[in-house]
């Protein structure tokens, strides 16, 4: 399940399915239909290529082939989730920050990026050092100039969230379709709990592949 979290609150939750057709959220829906649930993302093949190919082979039947044997695997992998792989040590910013603190908040932390939050420690948004590079200059690493600015007036918001329990799969689906390149972990109490990046599932991924569940 993924959240969505902007300044006004919490104003989604719900499955990727819903997720996809929230307007704004989604930066491009891919070609093929989404798995459900209990399925592997791909596992379905586009019912309009039904022409034979140019050596006779029919698409139909490769699909009903290919799902066969799919069926016959007696031995899976774990399926991991987001509490398995998240990072639990979350450096975070404040919305009222000024641009300059958060900057060096990111160069402390050797991130790119990181959670907004507000005074009530709710998820409000995430800012990039890329945001934060349009309202000041960096020279030989020291700040120049620096526009009179606040996280609050730069951050990415609203911005999804994933619960504890999310498959990390569909995870990678929403950092491929948002362009974001982490997403913070929010329990329900809406509580941050933790954040994923790319990174965290490359290494599960290296750590533990049963290449089966990443076709």
């Amino acid at each position: 399940m993924f959240s969505i979290h902007g300044v006004t609150g919490q104003t989604f939750h719900g499955p990727l399915e819903q997720l996809i057709q929230v307007p704004g959220v989604i930066r491009a829906h891919h070609a093929r239909d989404l798995a459900r649930e209990d399925e592997e993302p791909g596992a379905e093949i586009p019912r309009a290529a039904r022409r034979a190919d140019e050596g006779g082979a029919n698409y139909e039947a490769a699909a009903r082939a290919y799902q066969g044997m799919r069926h016959q695997e007696t031995e899976r992998g774990p399926l991991y989730h987001a509490y398995q792989i998240m990072s639990r040590e979350v450096t975070a910013v404040r919305a009222e920050s000024r641009i300059e603190d958060a900057w060096r908040t990111l160069v402390a932390g050797r991130i790119r990026q990181a959670p907004v939050l507000d005074s009530a420690h709710r998820l409000v948004g995430i800012v990039s050092e890329r945001d934060l590079l349009t309202v000041l200059n960096v020279e030989g690493g020291a700040v120049r100039d620096v526009l009179a600015r606040t996280v609050a007036e730069v951050m990415a918001s609203p911005v999804v969230s994933a619960d504890p329990a999310a498959d990390i799969r569909r995870v990678a689906r929403v950092l491929l379709d948002t362009g974001f390149t982490g997403v913070p972990v929010v329990n329900e109490t809406g509580q941050m709990v933790g954040f994923i990046s790319r990174g965290d599932i490359l290494r599960a991924v290296i750590a533990d592949p049963p290449l089966s569940l990443w076709v």
